[in-house]
């Protein structure tokens, strides 16, 4: 007899920030995970995160309403449910429950934790097999000062945690913005790539006059910088310029990535298991990028340690992530509830050792942090 799913139980985490972290729709100074604890009749726990970024200002998903659907709607389809077959537990909750993503990511997540404990093999053998132990992550400058972005880059540049920044813009005028970038590339010259992420804050023109003074100042990569409803602007904006834009909030799945490929668009997809529905099918967006000839970008919601640790294990499966990872929301946290902290160094971050996640649980530390009412 198989392992069956006993109960699930899903908890809200409160975990302060190192600084406060602007993007063009909010300003954070905390991050509220969902965590999600799946026990399986043969004694196993398998972990799994949800995490969106400034409660319902970044999408429809808030860390209340997913706690409240998983606990309503998704986990009563899963208890009592052969908990081996991932794939047929991932086609009972599509079937039976739209959209709701993130709720689904964090499921899919626990399930191939526990399989992974199962079977004493790390999540990246589940899904085809690690090809690197080692990625390459990003950090975000996104205090809003320029002068302290610019420190806080050369701290770590200095520390080898960083080699490439990614400015969070589109709060302020356009002119304004782009003076902001333009003077901390040019501070970190040759030493540092830098890109940008508008978050869908600009209109088509406002886009074109914007993309051309950061494509002028040396900017590498443009990040969603129109609404992600907006396609065929996406598309054009991708074959006016030389800068590669990066589709983000537009590409949501694999459906999305070939409306975007079979009309044209040239540049790279921002993978995210949360936007994705769980790591499957963040992978299935990125078989299908690849053979469209659209780069890749390992992308994150801002999560802790337990869904940085599950995009990690789906990014290492990949031959070319030609446009790295921002794997680094761990980092962006005063504290976790982790018995030991994901190894970043050498401007990179080390995959997660022993079977499933290869991440344990802190008790006392989620007992501080998780929300008690």
């Amino acid at each position: 007899m198989s392992a069956v799913i006993d109960t699930i139980e899903t908890h809200l985490v409160d975990l302060p920030t190192i600084r406060q972290h602007k993007l063009s729709m909010t300003t954070m100074a905390c991050q509220t995970l969902v965590l999600v604890r799946m026990r399986h009749s043969d004694g196993i726990e398998g972990l799994g995160e949800a995490t969106t970024i400034g409660g319902l200002s970044y999408g429809p998903e808030s860390p209340e309403s997913i706690q409240c659907n998983i606990d309503t709607y998704l986990a009563p389809l899963l208890i009592g449910e052969p908990s081996a077959n991932v794939n047929r537990l991932r086609t009972r909750m599509n079937r039976h429950v739209r959209g709701n993503a993130i709720a689904k990511s964090a499921l899919e997540t626990a399930l191939l934790d526990a399989q992974g404990k199962r079977l004493g093999l790390p999540v990246a053998e589940l899904l085809g097999g690690a090809q690197r132990e080692h990625l390459p992550v990003l950090w975000t400058l996104a205090s809003g000062d320029t002068h302290k972005d610019i420190d806080e880059a050369f701290q770590r540049l200095d520390d080898r945690r960083h080699c490439s920044f990614k400015l969070k813009i589109g709060a302020n005028a356009v002119d304004d913005d782009v003076r902001h970038v333009a003077a901390i590339k040019a501070a970190l010259g040759d030493r540092a790539s830098v890109r940008v992420d508008v978050n869908q804050a600009w209109d088509e023109a406002s886009a074109v006059r914007g993309i051309a003074a950061l494509q002028d100042a040396g900017i590498e990569l443009i990040e969603q910088p129109i609404p992600a409803r907006h396609h065929a602007a996406l598309i054009r904006l991708s074959q006016r310029f030389h800068v590669p834009m990066l589709a983000d909030e537009a590409v949501q799945d694999a459906q999305d990535g070939f409306a975007l490929a079979a009309g044209g668009f040239g540049g790279a997809y921002a993978l995210k298991i949360a936007k994705a529905a769980g790591p499957s099918g963040a992978l299935e967006l990125a078989h299908l990028a690849r053979a469209a000839g659209i780069g890749l970008y390992g992308g994150t919601m801002l999560e802790g340690t337990i869904g940085t640790a599950a995009a990690l294990h789906a990014w290492a499966t990949l031959d070319d992530l030609a446009w790295g990872s921002e794997m680094f929301g761990p980092l962006l946290l005063t504290d976790d509830i982790v018995a030991e902290p994901l190894r970043y160094h050498d401007f990179g971050v080390d995959l997660p050792r022993g079977p499933g996640l290869g991440i344990q649980l802190d008790e006392d530390k989620l007992a501080h942090y998780r929300r008690k009412h």
